[in-house]
């Protein structure tokens, strides 16, 4: 008789220390994480299993160690399963008054920190992160962004000097995706048609924006799009909108649209999803 999986199980809040716009906590048996981005940076320790993700095109496996994972904010990324027993993970997402976006390059370059006083620190901060205690949660996120950017910090200096933001790779239509990128920002929930886009900038032929987009961003324009949705919709939720009000605010057609993108790039439904910021 085979082997019942536990079931996947999620828990995420907001919690009242700035710099931390999300908590996550979760369990999964047979989750695949479409590539996405995040307009944050992800801060990921590994309490069992096996995960394997795609950062800039490059592959990283990890399992339970000292090691900590960082991803940084505009660059593409995915994530899976290696093993029937799945993995169980925590998550900070961070934004940019904790690590500045010049950081990036180094982030990508070793993704996976070794480092045991770091991911001591970390657990630390889930620990009062749980016990909901914002003045400890802030003084332990102190120390832990003093150790990121003492980890990252050489490796930036090293780097040439970036432009502002998560810059695209080298080559042509580096320019047209930075713009179409800009775009997209700017009308995350209403949406932008190929067509109106290609007016905006310059009309170029709609199949050259989307291969210069995946060239620079390494996933398609409405990927991208769709990730930038959702990211809304976690911060909706957890503020505790009802998932049918999230769906028009976050750009979706229906709750419908919602729950199948939702799933996708989170793991469970909306509905689940904005219960476990409650319980």
């Amino acid at each position: 008789m085979a082997a019942i999986r536990p079931r996947s199980t999620v828990s995420a809040w907001q919690p009242q220390v700035p710099g931390i716009t999300e908590v996550f906590h979760a369990r999964f048996t047979e989750h695949a994480y479409p590539a996405h981005v995040h307009d944050t940076w992800a801060l990921m320790v590994l309490d069992g299993g096996r995960v394997d993700f795609a950062l800039d095109g490059e592959r990283h496996g990890l399992g339970v160690s000292d090691a900590v994972v960082l991803l940084p904010p505009g660059v593409s990324h995915d994530g899976r399963t290696v093993t029937e027993a799945g993995f169980r993970k925590r998550v900070l997402y961070l934004d940019t008054s904790v690590l500045p976006e010049r950081l990036t390059g180094a982030a990508v370059d070793t993704p996976l920190l070794a480092d045991p006083a770091l991911r001591e620190r970390v657990h630390g901060l889930h620990l009062a992160l749980t016990e909901r205690d914002p003045f400890e949660a802030a003084s332990r996120l102190a120390f832990v962004r003093e150790r990121l950017h003492r980890r990252l910090a050489g490796r930036a200096a090293e780097a040439p000097e970036p432009g502002p933001g998560p810059g695209p790779r080298r080559g042509p239509g580096g320019l047209v995706a930075v713009r179409l990128r800009e775009l997209l920002d700017a009308r995350v929930t209403g949406g932008i048609t190929l067509e109106e886009a290609s007016a905006e900038l310059g009309n170029p032929h709609p199949t050259h924006l989307i291969r210069s987009f995946k060239a620079a961003y390494g996933l398609p324009p409405h990927a991208y799009l769709t990730a930038r949705r959702v990211a809304l919709a976690r911060r909706l939720l957890l503020a505790g909108m009802r998932p049918a009000e999230v769906a028009v605010a976050a750009g979706f057609y229906d709750q419908a649209h919602l729950t199948r993108h939702f799933g996708r790039h989170v793991g469970i439904s909306p509905a689940r999803f904005a219960r476990s910021g409650r319980s």
